[in-house]
């Protein structure tokens, strides 16, 4: 095993700069997800672990090692792509052996470790199949149980279970999760889809592209547990990305006193944990930050402190056990919950929800930060 750190890590291709000051830790063990939009180089940083990129500037540590002109070969690192990449020639025995045989491994030692991974992935009864005799989530096992049997250091999944179909994502998700506890190998795991964020990692690193021109010093947005992120969000792109629904973001206007704000055609108090922040933009507009599941129907929700709001509904979403309303107040679009069971409105109804005061986060305009 072996932690990961990055020193302000950078990657540019000609003048385009893809990766910018990179700079934080993977701890010894850690299941660490990589997540953000189509662009932000996420896997460009997962390549680079595995010295698929070269690096342009700073430093990339695996242990206690620099391992910047390091062979890949020798980075001590598995990777699983999001294609399966088996060869249909072999058998799975074959497939999960490869690599151990063209290290010129003793076959006995091989046998052992294709057994073993056989055993913790179920694959036992499949080993003299060819790949396609196989389901998509056996041939994705048959990857995981190449990595496996290389013993790494480190693993590398780079948006495995993108090509499978809904319901086995889920299942795979878990069997990914429970197999990395059980092996506690550092590993590092790319996807675009915050619910795998959500649902794998201890930690989560938030990346967002460098657009030409940005002023963004680095593409690390945030990085931090699963509910650090969802519950203390440190800037507007993150508060978005994470959570399904999005996380509502509409203007409000502080008072002069700094103890009340003016958003949705309403006045409310600002909470406890702004107080003091508020206190230094007094007077100024603020962008206000409220979840979903904040928003409810007064018959259903029993909040201490709340703020109605009217709107005009747009659309609603059924989900089985709750509605996802869409609502416009004004020029904003607002996104509500309600229980699925009771009276649920239509499109051009208009109705009035309860916005929860202490579930409410303040970011500054200008910088997207959140107020601290």
């Amino acid at each position: 095993m072996a932690s990961i750190r990055f020193d302000k890590l950078g990657k540019r291709y000609g003048d385009t700069e893809i990766i910018k000051n990179l700079a934080f830790d993977v701890k010894d063990g850690e299941f660490m997800v990589f997540v953000g939009p189509s662009g932000c180089g996420k896997s460009t940083v997962l390549r680079m672990i595995a010295g698929l990129e070269t690096i342009s500037s700073g430093e990339l540590w695996i242990g206690d090692r620099v391992v910047n002109e390091v062979h890949p070969k020798d980075r001590d690192i598995a990777m699983v792509f999001q294609s399966y990449a088996l060869y249909p020639h072999m058998n799975v025995y074959d497939n999960i052996a490869f690599g151990l045989k063209i290290r010129k491994m003793p076959d006995a030692e091989i046998r052992k470790r294709v057994s073993d991974a056989a055993d913790l992935l179920g694959l036992q009864q499949f080993l003299d199949r060819k790949p396609k005799a196989l389901s998509g989530g056996q041939r994705q096992r048959v990857a995981l149980g190449r990595a496996i049997v290389r013993n790494p250091s480190v693993f590398l999944f780079d948006e495995p279970l993108s090509n499978l179909d809904a319901e086995l994502r889920v299942q795979m998700r878990a069997e990914i999760t429970k197999l990395q506890r059980r092996l506690n190998t550092t590993t590092v795991y790319v996807t675009h889809d915050q619910v795998e964020a959500m649902t794998m990692g201890q930690r989560i690193a938030v990346l967002s592209a460098i657009k030409s021109g940005s002023t963004l010093d680095t593409n690390l947005m945030q990085c931090g547990t699963p509910m650090d992120l969802y519950d203390r969000p440190d800037n507007v792109f993150v508060a978005r990305f994470i959570g399904t629904p999005n996380m509502n973001i509409v203007p409000a206007q502080l008072s002069e006193d700094g103890t009340s704000l003016s958003v949705l055609g309403g006045s409310m108090p600002v909470s406890e944990q702004f107080r003091q922040a508020a206190q230094a933009m007094r007077g100024r507009p603020v962008l206000l930050g409220i979840r979903p599941e904040h928003i409810g129907s007064p018959h259903e929700v029993d909040w201490p402190l709340v703020q109605p709001v009217q709107g005009q509904v747009e659309m609603v979403e059924l989900l089985g056990h709750e509605a996802i309303v869409h609502f416009r107040v004004g020029e904003q679009m607002v996104i509500g919950r309600l229980h699925s069971h009771g009276r649920l409105p239509v499109p051009g109804d208009t109705v009035t929800m309860n916005l929860k005061c202490e579930a409410i986060h303040l970011f500054d305009p200008e910088t997207e930060l959140r107020l601290r």
